[in-house]
């Protein structure tokens, strides 16, 4: 077995875990309704307040008497971190034909595997984020509508009305909240669909593009960002399917630090500070590889359901 480094003889690579950490998919969004949170323990409270800021209070006094007092904090539900593990795997035949010579340069494929690995656990995640936003039991009455026949944006003759539609998501959020989306993602599927909606293409001529891009639509919509969650996973049967479907989230997510605590947040990704981590490679005799182990320790949840509005079968 060759020898290790000082480097590979400790116990986590703080270079390895650097790239881990800073690793982004391009293509994944599921961060934007969900920001990071770094936590300290694997389990504890959501962070959730009431509506102090919205109360109308007594704050009149008489001389002499007792100043009223207001509380403030929260209360939530519990959650508790997940740990996933991945380890890729660099057989040493792979890693000395990437350094063959006679190519005229050379694969760092330690990183290459790296990335793939961490890939692997960010698609996992961009997936339960997706299944969170798009299940209709987390929202309550007023936050949510599912588009059937005419009303879906794909019948391009009925009576369905994009802005019209989006425009009462942003009402029942604020109604609720106070506060308007700032984000707005969907999937390939519905952009596809809205490029070519009459609604939008005769709104368009009031603007100096001709093509419906993520930034015209977050004009038009009136919304910070609009974003397409391109990702793709595969089942069992290698059947390919967008993570983020024929639905449709908006939602008021506070991307500012912790600290400015009391915003109604749609979601939030608590994750064990330090993670991910990238541990020592190891060489394994029997299988002549290098094994690369990649840890993650995650929930993605749900905060202020009020915050989020879910426009499902968006198109058919």
């Amino acid at each position: 077995m060759p020898a290790l480094s000082p480097t590979q003889a400790r116990l986590v690579d703080p270079v390895l875990t650097g790239i881990a950490q800073g690793y982004k998919q391009l293509d994944f969004v599921g961060g934007l309704l969900f920001p990071t949170v770094q936590v300290g323990q694997r389990a504890g409270k959501i962070i959730t307040f009431g509506k102090e800021d919205f109360m109308l209070y007594a704050s009149e006094r008489a001389p002499g008497e007792n100043t009223k007092r207001i509380g403030f904090g929260f209360s939530g539900s519990p959650f508790a971190l997940i740990d996933y593990s991945l380890e890729g795997s660099l057989p040493i035949e792979t890693n000395q034909e990437s350094n063959s010579p006679d190519k005229g340069y050379t694969i760092d494929m330690a990183r290459v595997t790296l990335m793939k690995t961490q890939d692997i656990m960010a698609l996992r995640l961009e997936y339960q984020q997706a299944q969170l936003a798009r299940n209709l039991a987390n929202y309550g009455s007023s936050n949510k509508v599912t588009l059937t026949g005419t009303s879906q944006w794909s019948d391009y003759t009925g009576t369905s009305n994009p802005i019209k539609d989006i425009e009462a998501a942003k009402e029942a959020i604020r109604a609720r909240t106070g506060k308007r989306p700032n984000v707005l993602v969907m999937g390939p599927a519905t952009m596809s669909i809205l490029r070519q909606h009459p609604v939008i293409v005769d709104r368009m001529k009031y603007t100096t593009r001709d093509v419906a891009t993520a930034d015209v639509l977050a004009a038009l919509f009136g919304v910070a960002r609009v974003v397409v969650g391109e990702g793709i996973f595969a089942n069992d049967a290698g059947v390919f399917s967008d993570i983020w479907g024929k639905d449709v989230v908006l939602a008021y997510t506070e991307l500012s630090t912790l600290a400015a605590m009391g915003t109604p947040t749609y979601g939030y990704t608590y994750q064990l500070r330090g993670y991910p981590l990238a541990e020592t490679p190891y060489y394994d005799n029997n299988a002549k590889s290098w094994y690369f182990p990649v840890s993650r320790c995650e929930a993605p949840v749900i905060a202020g359901a009020d915050a989020g509005y879910l426009i499902k079968n968006a198109v058919a």
